[in-house]
């Protein structure tokens, strides 16, 4: 059935009508609509001779059949009867507004369907994409880094005046210390050829749900630099745009149905950045506006920028030291912190059995500061976490550290790795009663912990303070002490204040001294 069917199978009467941009016009006619560029040159584009946008009407059909082979019909020429020339437009296959992907989120119709046949769409399109050198070029991480801090200088007027000035302090400052970190992780999606050329414009504007599928029209054709893209940086434009119109659920799960089409196994902090990326390139664009005299563009600019903060806050690499003495709960606390947040959970009591050749719980028969447990290997076991942990962190991923951490110097070390992976640090010590402890200890089952209550009383007496954790109490239900864990987590890194993580009833945490 044609996309300009009615509901009753009947081709709806052909109307006219026209639509404008700064860059463009679209006449509609019938079922057609012919688009032709305006003669305007600029900083980004250059459509000042008939030539040049007959050429670049070229390579918008020839892009954009990538996608819609049967909206983009061909090249016309619109002649002058009184003999004054031609002009070239794109002849295209005219859409249904009533089938517009925004239009239909904004009225609450089910898409999730629609955008799985996208994202199917979509990998499909990446998979056959053009890698080139040049194209690799813009997928780096100081290529990002340089296309991150030219949005700021453009924005800069202003900060304080339509974008709030502490968010957008913050926006900076959690980008650049992500981008810090993670040049290998952007290494790494160049080699394995996720840098691509895309669609590099992926708006919910711009696709329209029909009978026989999604149709994505306008990728960017002015620019060949600006859809040099890496394939996931591509589908999280679109993930955005539909946050931005309350379609959280949506966005996720178009992303995750790209990611499963094009086995992506992109860390979720990526995710976060590059939605983070494309909102605040609309927030500077609204800001733009803004000062054309667009009164509305500042609510834009304003919604953009807490969207762009809210995904660099979640989307912050974490390197999270959770620690205590045997039987206060650290390692359920530290496994339930890195299910929650998808970040790797790394052993100190595994590792140092995997060291040794033995299974992670088979018991040791060591004593306290003996064989497996001597202060030299117990070194070479956290300069192993810590080992592993950096790899990671450069990699995206943020990481649990599952480590009694009573020793000050062991400590100091992690600090120095949180630094130099310019990663979030998070400090947590489990605590509960010693009576608790020591009947935990007594009745536990099979884990890779060797400690008794023994093992346990020394470690008391050597312990080091740790007054910069936030203490965690593990003697009440492991949801409130998992929800104080949560609290932590997210707080540290934006300058949450430290201490005892004091659980009332109800969501009520608090940080106490």
């Amino acid at each position: 059935m044609s996309a300009f069917t009615g509901a009753d199978g009947v081709p709806p009467s052909p109307y006219a009508g026209v639509h404008e941009t700064h860059v463009g016009v679209v006449f509609l006619v019938g079922d057609r609509a012919y688009k032709i560029k305006k003669p305007v040159r600029n900083a980004f584009l250059d459509f000042s001779t008939a030539e040049r946008r007959r050429e670049v009407c070229r390579r918008e059909i020839e892009l954009n059949r990538r996608l819609a082979p049967d909206v983009y019909l061909g090249l016309a020429e619109i002649t002058d009867p009184a003999g004054g020339g031609s002009e070239p437009a794109v002849v295209m296959r005219r859409m249904p507004p009533e089938r517009r992907l925004s239009t239909l989120v904004r009225g609450g119709a089910p898409v999730s369907d629609d955008l799985r046949v996208l994202a199917r769409q979509l990998s499909v399109l990446h998979g056959r994409a053009r890698r080139a050198p040049e194209i690799d070029a813009e997928g780096t991480r100081d290529a990002l880094r340089d296309r991150w801090t030219s949005s700021f200088r453009e924005v800069t007027p202003f900060r304080g005046e339509v974008l709030d000035e502490v968010v957008t302090a913050d926006i900076e400052r959690l980008t650049l210390r992500f981008l810090a970190g993670r040049k290998p992780l952007f290494d790494g999606r160049i080699a394995a050829g996720r840098v691509l050329d895309g669609h590099g414009d992926l708006m919910a504007d711009d696709v329209f749900c029909l009978p026989d599928g999604p149709r994505a029209l306008d990728c960017l054709e002015f620019d060949d630099r600006l859809r040099y893209v890496d394939g996931l940086d591509d589908a999280c434009f679109l993930a955005m745009d539909l946050e931005r119109l309350g379609a959280r659920r949506a966005a996720r799960g178009f992303l995750a149905d790209y990611a499963e089409f094009t086995a992506d196994p992109a860390p979720a902090a990526l995710r976060h950045h590059y939605i983070a990326y494309r909102a605040f390139v609309r927030a500077k664009v609204a800001c733009l506006r803004h000062r054309q005299g667009d009164q509305a563009a500042a609510a834009d600019a304003a919604g953009y920028a807490d969207l762009t903060h809210r995904h660099l806050v979640r989307g912050a690499v974490r390197l999270a030291l959770v620690g205590g003495l045997p039987g206060t709960g650290k390692s359920t606390l530290a496994a339930g912190l890195a299910d929650r947040f998808g970040a790797v959970l790394l052993s100190s009591d595994r590792l140092r059995k995997e060291a040794a050749g033995l299974d992670p719980t088979a018991p040791a028969g060591a004593g306290y500061r003996q064989e497996l447990y001597r202060p030299e290997t117990t070194s070479r076991v956290y300069a192993e976490l810590r080992a592993r942990a950096a790899t990671l962190l450069a990699q995206g991923e943020s990481v649990v550290l599952d480590a009694s951490w009573t020793s000050a110097e062991e400590r100091a070390h992690a600090v120095e790795l949180a630094d130099r992976a310019a990663a979030e640090l998070v400090r947590i010590r489990c605590d509960a009663p010693a009576a608790v402890a020591a009947a935990r200890i007594q009745h536990r089952g099979v884990t890779a912990s060797d400690a008794d209550a023994d093992i346990a009383a020394a470690m008391a007496r050597d312990a080091e303070a740790w007054p910069e954790a936030v203490t965690v109490p593990t003697d009440i239900p492991e949801a409130r002490s998992q929800a104080a864990a949560c609290a932590a987590w997210r707080t540290d890194p934006c300058g949450g204040a430290h201490g005892r993580i004091a659980v009332g009833s109800g969501m009520g945490l608090r940080a106490s001294g």
